[in-house]
This record gives structure tokens, sequence and C-alpha cells, in this order.
């Protein structure tokens, strides 16, 4: 569910308050603006882009790193039941 390309696509965001979201059970990063909206109102909030930026080392992690998180965040995810 939870890819690295979608860990990679959040830091690359330009928008600070972007997050990404588990909804009807497939995740996308979404702007933070659009939480208010119909399409994803009530969908899982699964990390903001300030949050995931604070955890890592750096701004440019490795493939591994981006792989580790993804794994991390999608098995935070999946034990949640979304």
């Amino acid at each position: 569910m939870i890819t690295p390309e979608h860990v990679e696509e959040l830091l690359a965001s330009d928008d600070e308050r972007a997050v990404l979201v588990v909804v009807a059970g497939a995740a996308a990063v979404v702007p933070g603006t659009a939480l208010d909206t119909d399409d994803y109102r009530g969908a899982l909030q699964v990390v903001t882009r300030r949050d995931l930026r604070a955890q890592l080392d750096t701004d440019t992690p490795s493939r591994r790193e981006l792989e580790e998180v993804a794994a991390r965040l999608d098995s935070t995810v999946t034990r949640l039941g979304a």
C-alpha cells in the first residue's frame, strides 16, 4: 500500500502541510488543504511532510532509507486495519 515512491513524493512536495493519507484502501500524498474536502474527509492521516522530515537525518534519503520508512509506515497502517 505505502511505497517508497509515496515517501519520496511527500518529501518532494512544495506544500509544507502535505500529508500521506490512506483513503478507500489506497495511499496518496495530498495538500494539507485537501483534508477538508469531500474526497479526503475521514482519510487516515499517516504522516505529514513536516513530521517525516523531522524523523529523517537528511533531506536526501537513500533508496534504502525510503524503502525502510515506507515499510515501517505500511506496517503501522496494516496493524491499524486501514
